[in-house]
């Protein structure tokens, strides 16, 4: 699996998306070997990069990324994780994706509602 960790100081971008509805629900960063236990267990693994750690997504919420599909784009520096979310939303703020706000006028704006409580599951 040639990726490029290299070029991008041992990290690559992982846009995280639905696989059915299409809407990217957060993006993190994998290194190698985010990226390879990602592969052999089939949910979404990141680096933490202010813990200094692996971290399997819902390994405290419960809200796990469960993997899809996996794609490159042509400088093989980020991947496409498609995923089936497991639970109400991704994000620690209680949304169903991190994308939960909008520039509205110049400000951004919450523009959904929360889909859980973060307090319950943090």
């Amino acid at each position: 699996m040639d990726l490029d960790f290299n070029k991008t100081g041992g990290m690559i971008p992982a846009v995280v998306q639905d696989v059915t509805t299409g809407r990217v629900l957060m993006v993190g960063f994998m290194n190698e070997e985010a990226f390879q236990k990602t592969v052999a267990t089939g949910l979404t693994t990141f680096y933490s990069r202010s813990r200094n750690k692996l971290w399997t997504k819902g390994e405290s919420s419960g809200h796990t990324l469960v993997v899809k599909s996996i794609q490159t784009d042509c400088d093989k520096d980020c991947v496409l994780v498609q995923v089936e979310a497991q639970g109400p939303g991704v994000c620690h703020e209680g949304y169903q994706s991190c994308f939960f706000r909008t520039l509205e006028e110049g400000e951004w704006k919450i523009t959904e509602a929360q889909t859980y409580d973060p307090k319950a599951v943090y």
